[in-house]
């Protein structure tokens, strides 16, 4: 791992939690496939969610403005289980538009104010796509939206390899906005794998290898389908490896599956939880056959 030094941050090697979970838990294709087939009664998908991970993002951010009354029933349907954090996607009219307006900017704001108030928000994640290279342009706008979403624990996600050069890495490190490690398909200077940690959250998100419109920037991405990027153990090995590397010096670390096709970011995130089980919650209901399901898939 690449360490930075950073006042805000330990380096001295600690016991912390690594929340694991799936990007996302509103797919229609996984009924029958991860949830029950003809939503039964009282059936909630983030409920599920909540009892079998500690986390999850929530893409929709990135769509539509976050509503208070939305984040207070995501508040409620995760209250089974108290550890349970989220990281809410930046808007894209931030990120991919290039549009910092100040109606836009409390709106989303006060649409997740809920979470911060209740410390169930645990990042605000940036994700830049691939053409959003490291250029003095680029930098000063990263810095206007530091400075816009001050509030909140700020992550970024850099798909080109420029941001990975030590200027680049020395702007999250001054402004204290966390490296999301990621994993994605091969491009031409495209973000290899990494483990860095810029701030005191810690973080990992993997995309999966076969994304046909991974670099297509500014179209809106159709769901996914097909039975999707499944990562082999030797794949969970090796992230496993970068993560214990980055949570080794984070305050807490997150760790997110986006390969939601066939429902593969469930699974795979449900194995890298195994991997990283803490023994204080128990485990969600039926648990132990999505185990055996996985042990077989």
């Amino acid at each position: 791992m690449v360490k930075f030094q950073l006042d805000a941050i330990s380096l001295t090697p600690a016991s912390t939690p690594v929340l694991v979970g799936p990007s996302g838990w509103n797919f229609p294709q996984w009924e029958g496939v991860i949830y029950p087939s003809g939503k039964p009664k009282g059936f909630h998908p983030l409920q599920f969610v909540a009892e079998r991970f500690d986390a999850a993002e929530i893409p929709a951010t990135f769509e539509s403005l976050p509503r208070p009354e939305l984040a207070n029933l995501w508040l409620d349907k995760t209250s089974i289980n108290p550890r349970f954090q989220f990281v809410a996607r930046l808007h894209r009219q931030f990120t991919h538009e290039r549009r910092l307006e100040i109606p836009a900017v409390e709106a989303f704001c006060e649409g997740l104010r809920p979470l911060r108030r209740a410390k169930k928000l645990g990042a605000v994640l940036m994700t830049f796509p691939w053409s959003f290279r490291f250029t003095q342009e680029n930098r000063d706008y990263f810095i206007q939206l530091r400075r816009a979403f001050a509030e909140f624990p700020l992550v970024a996600e850099m798909r080109h390899a420029s941001w990975s050069c030590p200027e680049a890495i020395g702007t999250l490190i001054d402004y204290r906005v966390g490296f999301a490690n990621i994993d994605q398909p091969e491009h031409i200077k495209g973000m290899p794998a990494t483990s860095f940690l810029t701030s005191g959250v810690g973080y990992a998100r993997l995309h999966g290898k076969q994304r046909p419109d991974w670099f297509v920037d500014f179209e809106e991405r159709q769901p996914s389908r097909g039975s999707g990027y499944k990562y082999s153990a030797l794949e969970l090995d090796g992230w496993q490896t970068r993560i214990q590397d980055v949570a080794a010096f984070a305050d807490k670390t997150f760790v997110f599956f986006t390969n939601d096709a066939g429902g593969q970011s469930f699974w795979n995130a449900l194995e890298m939880n195994r991997r990283f089980a803490m023994p204080k919650r128990k485990p969600g209901r039926a648990e132990s056959g999505l185990f055996r399901e996985l042990a077989v898939a």
